[in-house]
Formats: structure tokens, C-alpha cells, sequence
């Protein structure tokens, strides 16, 4: 039986590979429309985008050691987390003085954006079956009677 945690590996790395882009990125842009405050949007942009991104792939890769009932409800656990913690960082940021809502706001769509493409593009590269614990016809079963 085959595993997802290296393919949810590698699109963790590619997603921290991606936030860093666009921290580097966005805070040209964000310095260019904004100063200083357009810079640290960009960066906490990027952030709380691999934040995000770094949850969902831990709580996977947490919940896979356990039976299905147990798997949903870590990954969704994690989804409430995240959920929470978007709304008390857009509390708590958009009254900060150096935040420039815009630019923090555009670099997490992108990052949003990105994050997907990068998941699709990882996934779609994997060598993952679609279905397990199947034998197709002249396979060797590996199940108790073929053992």
C-alpha cells in the first residue's frame, strides 16, 4: 500500500518555495505602492498563506497513522483552526499602522492561488493509484489468501 505523506512532502516544500517567491516578490511591488508597510503586508501575506498551507499538510500527514473517522476529523479540526485563526488575524491586522490592507490582502490571493496550482501540479506529477488494496487480473493478490 502505497503512501501520500511524501507527495504532501513535496507539496509542502514546493509551497514554502512559493510563499518565499512571493515574500520577495510582494514586498518589491508592496514597497513600490506603499513604503515599509507595504513590505510587511507582503511578508505576513506570505506567512500566514504557508501557515495555512503548513497545517493542512501536517494534519494530514498526522491523520493518515489513523481509521477514516478519526482522518476527517483531524483535517477538519485543522480546516476550524485556520478558519479561526484568518478571522483574529484579520481583527487584529487591519487597524495596524503598518499594515497596508491591500497588499496584504492581493499577496494572500496570490498565495491562495499559487498554493493550489502548486497542490494540482504536485499531485498531478505523483505516481499515486487512485484506489487501493485492489488486484487487477494476473496480479499477485497480496491479501491473506495469496500469502
Amino acid at each position: 500500500m502505497s503512501s501520500s505523506v511524501p507527495v504532501l512532502k513535496r507539496a509542502l516544500v514546493s509551497g514554502v518555495v512559493l510563499a518565499a517567491a512571493i515574500a520577495v516578490v510582494g514586498s518589491v511591488i508592496g514597497y513600490l505602492v506603499a513604503g515599509t508597510p507595504g513590505v510587511i503586508s507582503a511578508i505576513a501575506g506570505a506567512g500566514i498563506a504557508m501557515v495555512f498551507l503548513g497545517i493542512t499538510s501536517l494534519s494530514i500527514i498526522i491523520a493518515t497513522r489513523y481509521e477514516m473517522v478519526v482522518f476527517f476529523a483531524i483535517v477538519m479540526g485543522a480546516w476550524l483552526l485556520k478558519f479561526v485563526i484568518f478571522l483574529v488575524l484579520i481583527f487584529v491586522l487591519r487597524d495596524q499602522p503598518l499594515i497596508n490592507t491591500q497588499v496584504l490582502f492581493l499577496s494572500l490571493v496570490v498565495a491562495v492561488l499559487g498554493t493550489l496550482v502548486v497542490d494540482v501540479v504536485v499531485i498531478a506529477k505523483s505516481r499515486m493509484p487512485y484506489v487501493s488494496d485492489v488486484s487487477l487480473p494476473g496480479e499477485q493478490s497480496e491479501g491473506p489468501e495469496g500469502r
